[in-house]
């Protein structure tokens, strides 16, 4: 008979699911199929049909599975599914996944190009690479990954899953996991998609007397008639519709004589069935076992204390065997059905299933399985004295077997610190926990000490600020003061990052109560950090003249005493604290910053300081050139969020340089990946740019939609307040010809500005609204003077208003001749950004017509016609208007026509006509239409009542609803 049965039964209704689901994957439509159940019913049988059904359908298949012995490696089975598929043909050289070959080499390390510098990439960043790997890899037909025994995965891959399965939609990519329903994060992440309905979960629930029937056919090799009734109430009694069981139970019978091929006769039952039990599964398996020799007994024993799935070298390590005669061994268990070769990795082995290892141990007493774990845990301490890989969490479960609970505690403790050393922090946090759980008195606070550190990373404050409080304030046991110090200052900085101001106050507090004689150097230039961080938080006053002392001595004693990391906090703090007195003098912190970066081989801190150096490069100049060399560095790097961040300015720039094809490539590729990774700060500023690009092309109601996203991720209440209302709102109220709102926005950032720190500058109070209170006769020569001082009116967006403003008030000082050639030089080198440019063209084009100076009617030709090209009807009506002021003849445009839809063109409308119903959606009085196109009240309604009469529509209201469902259309 076999060991198994071939084909999946009973399971119809799963197997439809999962049909379904190809399918979908294959339309581009993914998602995540959970397959839940107890040990041996059937999940992985399911799981490989899935697999064999995406076979022959073509989809490329990955593969790998989660190791009780393996939970503290991080991203096991994600290492082996990748390795599934790339073994043979070497990593993927698609030119899209450039960016995310250093992430995806966490789990390949041969992936990682020769040149990159040595970095932990996170989990998100890695999350991201591999949704972009199997986004590649299934582009064509779809593709199926495939993770079995989830319950056994570390934390790390089920961080990595809830990702994959938030955001699978939309791609080709059919995700398959089994998991026991025991509890633990796997089993958490899939309850809460099950929940949200973001994933589809089968419980796979005990087969029905029918199916066990067709098992036992399978296995004995006849048709369902063939197998005796009797037979089949007994398995179904006592094998629980477990297929796993209903095997082993059918393999005993055989194998003890009860059941008999009768020849002809077919099957035949010789004996009483009611003595076979499940727990004959266990007997069953010590004879198998007894039958072995010596040595391939001891080797079974000991390799199923190592789990379910075990290496050759591992083995090996424990048993001292040479390598042929551990092969001669291991053939012998395989020929008495114990194990199989791993099918995933061809220098391991698997016992036939994950219950068959249990098995082999519960067949043992307990004093006896406790000898050979611990002969287990000698062997490869011995062998392995620094416990390298994964098997430092190997002996410590091997401990814990044995009994020896102090030396498991110290050995995970070991491995948490390793993982926490790697960036793994979720899977740092377990292995430390179980240590602080199992570890002595004597050696439990230092264990502690580990584990809030670990917390700090994992950025579990609440847990980390529960366990510094319980830690014992004096004695024995007791953190020194050194030790506690260090503590809260860590805790008060991830405070600060997490924008908690009064935890961050509170752990300061603590920190500064323990300093003996005001503390070490080191232990204030920590502390200064941290305040200093503080004062940049939203809600802290404007002046920061302290914070900046403070820091600078902390970057230089931090510099002094080897304390690089916070050397490279207080740099960057620094960098934005001096702003306001010069980019040089920013410039000099960074450069500082990237100088102890390279020098301690960070190379995070170096990407963040050539990012910030980039930014300021681009704001002086307009030019992008370092800010792409830092984003290079970032992909290079693999450090996908600090890549995101350089893109997010990237973006910002395409806006101001007016390449909205750019700026929409930038939005449209990290919009949704930022969201993903939790990159808040960075997706916040990219809704910014979204809005931004909307209002330097002069329409509101995109403007409007990124608002409301923006302000939906905490956008109104973070420091990029007054970029959304100087460089975002007010730019559109002026393309829209409304001046008096734009004056209004400015405003409203001044007064912000005015009461919280500001790292931004170019939200108008340094150009733009200068200008603007010039044009209105608010401001004269004197406070012109005291803006252009500051060194903020340097920059390149700021320096064109200012020129402008500038030419004004020159033209007003009868200097017209030195006005209009202030205003040449500025047509001259002004023209990086060029919807900047022009508006500026056609408000100091006013101004000139007013006083009489210059060549208005040149400026305001070139203004109208970017703006025409641009669709912006107001400032075109406007610029058009002021050139018959002066007296030139101003051509009719009919272009436009191919924007009206084609019914509304059928029944004759003008583009002018157009222009007004796009108007109506807002329902705007007559006055304000034609204020945004520069027409008479009195034209606006002719217009209207033209509409009226072609449409055939019965009023203004219906005009209004027409207007939103033609712009609900575009949108």
């Amino acid at each position: 008979m076999r060991m198994t049965s071939s084909p999946v039964v009973g399971r119809d209704a799963e197997l439809a699911l999962a049909d379904g689901l190809l399918s979908d994957a294959r339309r581009h439509c993914g998602r995540a199929l959970f397959l839940l159940g107890e040990a041996g019913i059937g999940k992985s049988r399911l799981a490989g049909e899935c697999e064999s059904r995406a076979a022959a359908l073509g989809l490329p298949v990955l593969r790998g599975r989660g190791s009780p012995s393996g939970s503290g490696t991080p991203f096991r089975p994600l290492a082996e599914a990748l390795s599934s598929r790339f073994r043979i043909g070497g990593p993927p050289t698609d030119p899209a996944l450039a960016p995310y070959r250093p992430a995806l080499a966490r789990l390949i390390p041969e992936w990682r190009p020769a040149t990159a510098v040595g970095h932990p990439e996170g989990v998100l960043d890695l999350a991201e690479a591999l949704l972009r790997l199997l986004a590649v890899i299934g582009r064509e037909q779809g593709c199926v990954l495939v993770l079995e025994d989830l319950h056994d995965v570390d934390s790390e891959t089920v961080a990595v899953l809830e990702y994959l399965v938030d955001n699978l939609a939309g791609l080709p990519v059919l995700l398959v996991g089994t998991l026991r329903p025991q509890p633990g994060p796997a089993l958490d992440l899939v309850d809460a998609a099950d929940r949200r309905r973001a994933a589809s979960v089968a419980t796979l629930r005990p087969l029905k007397p029918g199916a066990v029937r067709a098992i036992a056919a399978g296995c004995l090799g006849v048709p369902g008639a063939g197998v005796p009734a009797e037979l089949v109430e007994r398995l179904v009694a006592s094998g629980d519709g477990n297929p796993y069981l209903v095997e082993e139970l059918l393999a005993e019978m055989v194998g003890s004589g009860l059941l008999r091929w009768g020849g002809g006769g077919g099957w035949q039952v010789a004996g009483d069935l009611s003595t076979t039990v499940p727990a004959t599964v266990v007997r069953g398996y010590r004879r198998r076992i007894e039958l072995l020799e010596p040595g391939a007994q001891e080797a079974v024993l000991l390799a199923a204390s190592l789990g379910a799935r075990f290496s050759v070298a591992t083995l090996q390590l424990v048993t001292g065997t040479a390598d042929r005669l551990l092969f001669a061994q291991l053939r012998s268990a395989v020929e008495a059905g114990l194990i199989v070769p791993d099918p995933g990795a061809p220098d391991r082995y698997a016992f036939r299933h994950a219950l068959t290892a249990e098995a082999v141990l519960a067949s043992l007493p307990p004093a006896e399985r406790a000898a050979i774990a611990r002969q287990a845990a000698v062997g490869l301490q011995r062998a392995d004295p620094e416990l390298t890989d994964d098997r430092c969490q190997l002996v410590a479960d091997l401990r814990i077997a044995a009994g020896d609970l102090a030396d498991a505690a110290l050995l995970y403790a070991e491995a948490g610190r390793r993982a926490q050393a790697d960036g793994l922090s979720g899977t740092a946090v377990a292995l430390l926990g179980r240590a602080h759980e199992l570890a002595d008195p004597s050696a439990r606070t230092g264990i502690a000490e580990s584990l809030l550190h670990a917390l700090a990373d994992a950025g579990q404050l609440d847990r980390a600020l529960a366990l510094v409080d319980s830690l014992a304030p004096a004695g024995a046991a007791a953190l020194g003061p050194d030790a506690r110090i260090a503590l809260h200052t860590r805790l008060a900085w991830v405070a600060v990052a997490a924008e908690r101001r009064a935890d961050a106050v509170g752990q300061l507090a603590a920190a500064r109560a323990l300093l003996q004689d005001g503390g070490t150097p080191q232990q204030g230039a920590a502390l200064a950090v941290v305040e200093c961080g503080l004062a940049l938080l939203p809600g802290q006053g404007g002046c920061t003249t302290e914070a900046e002392r403070k820091a600078r001595a902390a970057a230089e004693v931090a510099e002094q005493t080897k304390l690089p990391v916070v050397a490279c906090q207080a740099w960057q703090l620094l960098a934005l604290l001096v702003r306001e007195r010069g980019f040089d003098v920013a410039d000099a912190c960074l450069e500082r910053m990237l100088a102890v970066a390279e020098t301690h081989t960070l190379p995070l801190w170096r990407v963040e300081a050539l990012t910030r150096l980039g930014a300021n490069t681009y704001m002086r100049t307009g030019d992008i050139r370092r800010l792409e060399q830092a984003w290079e560095a970032a992909n290079e790097l693999g450090a996908i969020q600090l890549a995101q961040t350089a893109e997010s300015v990237l973006a910002m720039n395409a806006v101001l340089r007016g390449d909205p094809r750019r700026a929409e490539e930038i939005l449209a590729r990290c919009l949704g990946a930022s969201a993903r990774m939790g990159n808040l700060g960075t997706r916040r500023y990219l809704l910014l740019v979204s809005a931004t690009l909307g209002a330097h092309r002069g329409r509101r109601r995109e403007m409007e939609r990124g608002l409301l996203a923006f302000r939906q991720a905490g956008g109104a209440e973070s420091q990029l307040t007054p970029v959304m209302l100087g460089l975002c709102r007010a730019v559109c109220a002026l393309l829209e010809e409304d001046r008096t709102a734009a004056r209004a926005e400015l405003a409203a950032a001044a007064a912000w500005e005015a009461l919280h720190p500001n790292v931004y500058y170019l939200a108008g109070r340094y150009g733009l609204s200068p200008l603007l209170e010039v044009l209105a006769g608010r401001a004269e020569r004197a406070d012109f003077a005291a803006v252009a001082a500051n060194p903020a009116a340097g920059l390149a967006w700021n320096r064109q208003f200012l020129m402008l403003a500038d030419a004004v008030l020159l033209g007003r000082e009868g200097l017209g001749e030195r006005a209009a050639g202030l205003v040449e030089d500025f047509r001259r080198h002004a023209v990086i950004f060029p919807t900047g440019h022009h508006l500026g063209l056609r408000l100091v084009a006013e101004a000139a017509l007013a006083d009489g100076w210059g060549d208005p009617a040149s400026w305001l030709q070139a203004a109208e016609e970017y703006f025409h090209q641009s669709e912006v009807p107001a400032v075109v009506g406007a610029c058009r208007a002021m050139l018959r002021q002066a007296g030139v003849t101003v051509p009719q445009r009919r272009s436009g026509r191919e924007l009206i839809p084609a019914e509304l063109r059928a029944q004759g409308l003008t583009p002018r006509e157009y222009e007004v119903l796009a108007l109506l959606a807002d329902r705007p009085g007559n006055q304000d239409i034609g204020r945004r196109l520069c027409i008479s009240p009195r034209t606006v309604e002719k217009h209207i009542a033209s509409l009226l009469q072609k449409t055939g529509l019965a009023g203004r209201a219906a005009l209004s609803r027409l207007s939103a469902e033609l712009a609900s259309a575009d949108g």
